[in-house]
């Protein structure tokens, strides 16, 4: 008797639960799979890089370029400590984690929402398996993406589940959340407006908690005015109307439609027949989860949520947009996937059986993805031994000059080459940051005469001022010129 009813018990919880299951037993093998990507592109740059700053309070942990990212600027002091043994790996450990400390956020944000145990359990698996959160899974520098994501639904939480001390934790997780990265600010908006929209609360205690939330935002803003900086935007981050379009082009693609980009986008790579049947396959959960349930967007629930999946992204849709970025608006594609479910007449086994064929291609996806950035980091590290090897001996001062490569590139998966390379920086981490300490490049336009040009560029760096030597980067190979 006692046996029967703790299988029924356990029977129980699995049905209840069995995404969280799914995403423990996944959640190994994805970190498996990501530990050998190395560094390319953005890494090199990032606040979570090794850092070895002796000024680190005030040029990395208070302000660092444009952003205020704190968490960044500690995860950089920590690999910075062993950099060999530490980075990348120490930084796929963070990201994997909180992306599956996420899913179970979401989790609880549907639970939250009083969706049943079918919708949200599949939202939940398909947060945690859809190509469109990988670019950020897979990645060496996303933790501020993933973490400000976790820190914004359990702000949502706060608002929603306390009564006395409500606005006190709301408002630290949100500043947490932007401590992360800067969309995490965006909460401020997103809690009072998703709370309306499934009748947490009613007009009037929207409108006062949107104030209160832009009350939030404006001290934000204040701080970072006030913080000691020397801000120079980068002309990719500068927000522009055509640029606003495009950038909503992708975060809808990117965001609703399952493909593998790779195929389909990445010229040298591109095979339409598999990037045709991997979108095929997911043809059939799209089709029971947006397409026959279109009339639902018109609900109230669906209209707040939609609107607020656009302010999450919007830092992002005004100024650069990749397919890492849409992972700030998955959550609320959870919502709809989930609301979508419990609100159509579909039947369960077809349901099942289309959600079945999404994962499947998802993970082909997944994999391929993966593969495409262990593939990239690769040829960084190639690269940089080949400049170590010409090089011969340790040196003080290098020049880079890049011939300008007209590689086709796609997110962090398929990186240009001098990217990987890291305008030299791949140099320092295979050397373990022992040499060379100073690095300057400069970037031509790739003619028939670009590489001769590029060595009389260096001849005479070499002679007017004081490099030990130069690095020219032409697409994957390596000329060096020495004293």
């Amino acid at each position: 008797m006692q046996n029967s009813y703790s299988k029924i018990i356990y029977r129980q919880f699995f049905r209840n639960n069995w995404s969280i299951i799914v995403v423990i037993l996944l959640t190994p093998l994805l970190l498996h799979a990501v530990l050998p990507i190395l560094p390319t592109h953005d890494d090199w740059a990032a606040a979570s890089k090794p850092d070895f700053n002796p000024f680190f309070i005030k040029e990395r942990f208070l302000f660092y370029g444009y952003h205020w990212r704190p968490f960044d600027a500690i995860i950089g002091w920590i690999v910075g400590r062993n950099p060999q043994v530490l980075w990348p790996t120490f930084n796929h450990y963070v990201v994997v984690i909180g992306h599956a400390i996420c899913a179970y956020t979401v989790f609880q944000l549907l639970t939250t929402l009083l969706f049943e145990r079918l919708a949200k359990n599949i939202a939940v698996v398909y947060f945690f398996l859809a190509p469109a959160t990988m670019a950020t899974a897979s990645a060496i520098d996303s933790m501020n993406q993933v973490y400000a994501l976790i820190f914004g639904i359990t702000s949502f939480l706060f608002y929603i589940k306390q009564k006395k001390i409500k606005y006190v934790t709301w408002i630290i997780t949100i500043v947490i959340a932007t401590w992360w990265k800067e969309n995490g600010l965006m909460w401020a908006l997103i809690g009072p407006i998703l709370a309306y929209g499934f009748d947490f609360i009613d007009k009037q205690r929207l409108k006062k908690d949107i104030c209160i939330g832009i009350g939030v935002m404006a001290t934000y803003a204040l701080a970072i005015f006030l913080l000691p900086k020397d801000i120079i935007i980068h002309p990719e981050y500068e927000p522009g109307l055509i640029k606003m379009v495009n950038n909503f082009i992708k975060f809808v693609f990117t965001t609703f439609i399952t493909t593998d980009y790779i195929y389909l986008l990445h010229k040298p790579s591109r095979n339409l027949w598999i990037a045709l049947i991997s979108f095929l396959l997911t043809v059939p959960f799209l089709y029971y989860t947006f397409i026959r349930n279109y009339r639902r967007f018109l609900s109230k629930e669906m209209v707040c949520t939609i609107f607020c999946m656009i302010i999450a992204v919007g830092p992002h849709l005004g100024t650069i947009f990749s397919m890492m970025h849409t992972y700030a608006g998955m959550a609320m594609l959870a919502i709809i996937i989930a609301y979508t479910i419990q609100h159509s007449q579909q039947q369960v086994k077809m349901l099942s059986i289309s959600f079945l064929l999404f994962c499947i291609s998802a993970i082909i996806i997944n994999i391929h993805l993966i593969k495409s950035s262990i593939y990239s980091g690769l040829i960084g590290k190639q690269m940089a031994q080949e400049a170590v090897k010409k090089t011969g001996k340790p040196v003080k001062k290098v020049y880079v000059i890049i011939i300008e490569d007209e590689y086709p590139k796609l997110s962090s998966f398929c990186v240009i080459p001098n990217e990987a390379f890291g305008w030299g920086y791949a140099v320092k981490y295979e050397t373990n940051y022992k040499w060379p300490e100073v690095i300057q490049d400069t970037t031509i336009n790739r003619t028939p005469q670009a590489l001769m040009k590029a060595k009389k560029i260096g001849h005479n760096i070499l002679n007017c001022q004081s490099f030990d030597c130069i690095w020219i980067v032409n697409h994957k190979s390596i000329d060096v010129i020495k004293r």
